[in-house]
């Protein structure tokens, strides 16, 4: 017996155009005012190797962007977005730019998600695997980890350096905290490489909450909470993958964190802003690049006595 393929109505039609720096955003605004159900601003170069990434910290703001910017504006099926597309340009005093539509199919959004993740080798007998994946390798240290709001799925470059950091320098027994814990997932790694006591710390109270959730999923005993509730305990192995002016800042509370004679590993750091890191926490810690991944580097070092 033959199944017919189900066929999905066209539910949005998406409206795609290009246009200058200066006025993308102001582009992006309006459309969302004039009844767009959301709207992506992006490089229109990218997947080429003319392709202009662009990096930003919190506080900052984007020193750069790109010369034009491609802007698809999605709306329901049934819209006027053609009414929509003449009163913004006369609003923003632009004329009607060159664009194209194309449909929108209505989908099965969960399993399209959850096609675009499946189980990520960290590292030789490290994976992580969603919960709708099978492991790939029975008797390998599984991390069960769904992507969700808290960032840390283990697929960014700084996350995978913390993970094998991990993998390579716990010897078993150690305390460990997770500063900036997001998912949880350095934390929850920690604890199935054999730490002992493991705890993580956010200033997201979703994160902190997601965390939990996925230490239960994982079996591993970990506590997870805000700065204000954190133990004034200090730990064997401290690990902090966040960004650089924040960890910057940071330098001091991490210190004091950090047993004489302990361990920190510091993500989240453009190779270029390595030595402004490292120079901040040379007061407490002998601290080195250990490995780059993309552009990223993750330093580490030993708290001093």
């Amino acid at each position: 017996m033959r199944c017919a393929a189900r066929r999905w109505p066209i539910a949005f039609i998406a409206l795609r155009f290009d246009a200058s720096a200066p006025v993308a955003e102001a582009w992006s605004d309006a459309l969302l005012d004039a009844g767009a159900l959301s709207v992506d601003v992006s490089d229109p170069l990218a997947g080429t190797a003319d392709e202009s990434p662009l990096y930003g910290e919190p506080g900052e703001a984007v020193a750069q962007r790109w010369n034009w910017s491609r802007v698809v504006a999605l709306f329901a099926a049934d819209f006027d977005w053609r009414s929509a597309l003449r009163e913004v340009a006369q609003s923003l005093a632009q004329p009607v730019p060159a664009h194209e539509t194309f449909p929108v199919a209505d989908q099965d959004w969960v399993r399209q998600t959850q096609a675009q993740f499946g189980p990520i080798e960290i590292a030789r007998g490290l994976w992580i695997v969603p919960s709708w994946s099978a492991v790939p390798e029975p008797g390998a240290i599984s991390l069960r980890l769904d992507p969700g709001l808290a960032f840390g799925t283990g697929s960014h470059p700084t996350t995978r350096l913390c993970l094998e950091w991990l993998q390579q320098t716990l010897a078993g027994g150690e305390s460990v905290l997770d500063y900036g814990c997001g998912s949880g997932i350095l934390a929850i790694a920690a604890a199935k490489l054999g730490a002992g006591r493991v705890a993580g710390v956010d200033v997201d109270p979703q994160a902190v909450r997601a965390s939990e959730a996925n230490a239960r999923q994982n079996g591993v005993a970990a506590v997870f909470v805000e700065p204000d509730a954190l133990p004034p305990a200090a730990s064997d192995v401290v690990v902090a993958n966040i960004l650089a002016n924040p960890l910057i800042l940071l330098a001091p509370a991490l210190a004091h964190r950090v047993v004489a004679g302990g361990r920190i590993a510091l993500s989240g750091i453009l190779e270029e802003q390595a030595d402004s890191v490292i120079a901040a926490y040379g007061r407490w810690f002998t601290l080195a690049r250990w490995r780059g991944d993309e552009g990223w580097v993750l330093l580490a070092g030993k708290r001093k006595q």
